[in-house]
């Protein structure tokens, strides 16, 4: 996310390109980012985690080399506003957005043949390589998308902010791994869906603004989103056993 916010402002601020060129080059540089992942894990057989944690490593730096670590300002105005203005009086881009991404992700998830392979490969990879699923190649255009969604977000950020700094997004993959949890997807695979990641983000969010309004110090929120995963994961755990 914040390789591609610090690409956007680059290209548009720095280099003085038309803000779709550099919407689109963002988006390219995170997909490439997240292929890479996808390629050392199904090609060198990187573990997942570690495959994820090197890339955001690298990405961060890439990110802070763009501008040494500073700032960039100076986006057009109307790229702010469109994050702002309410359409209707109630919806702003980034909720719409929002919104449409969940509900092509439900749609592809429930009605077409790619999202059933997802869980198939979640569940057991070899299985569904034997039933004629092409494993890698699934699987690298799954960490290309969620790239380009991480590419995305940043744009979206960028511009609430209406600016782009290399340390953006930073604990960010706590919540999110935190609100897929919630929503009931399972750390080894096969089984959760979108629509449980819908409520496990609005439980998050609502978590971290009561935190915010309760004025709970964002050193102690750390603590208590990272016990909430804690608790999620130790009770789809206990939920197994039972089974």
């Amino acid at each position: 996310m914040a390789l591609a916010m610090m690409v956007l402002g680059y290209l548009n601020v720095e280099a003085g390109m038309p803000m779709i060129l550099a919407l689109s080059g963002a988006l390219v540089v995170a997909g490439l980012a997240g292929a890479a992942s996808g390629f050392l894990i199904t090609e060198f057989k990187v573990p997942a985690f570690i495959a994820t944690l090197a890339m955001m490593s690298i990405a961060r730096g890439l990110a802070n080399m763009i501008t040494d670590g500073s700032q960039i300002i100076g986006f057009p105005a109307w790229f702010n506003m469109s994050a702002i203005i309410r359409y209707g009086g109630f919806l702003t881009l980034t909720v719409a957005v929002m919104l449409i991404v969940f509900a092509v992700a439900i749609l592809f998830q429930r009605y077409r043949a790619g999202g059933r392979m997802l869980y198939a490969i979640g569940g057991n990879p070899e299985v569904a390589r034997l039933a004629g699923i092409n494993v890698r190649h699934t699987t690298i255009l799954v960490y290309t998308g969620c790239a380009l969604l991480s590419g995305l977000a940043g744009m979206l950020l960028a511009a609430r902010l209406d600016s782009v700094q290399p340390s953006s997004g930073v604990a960010y993959e706590l919540d999110a791994i935190a609100a897929v949890v919630i929503g009931g997807t399972s750390l080894s695979g096969g089984t959760g869906g979108v629509g449980g990641t819908i409520i496990g983000v609005l439980i998050i969010g609502v978590l971290r603004n009561g935190l915010n309004l309760l004025n709970v110090s964002p050193f102690l929120q750390a603590v208590i989103i990272g016990l909430v995963i804690v608790l999620a994961v130790a009770a789809e755990t206990f939920k197994h056993r039972k089974r």
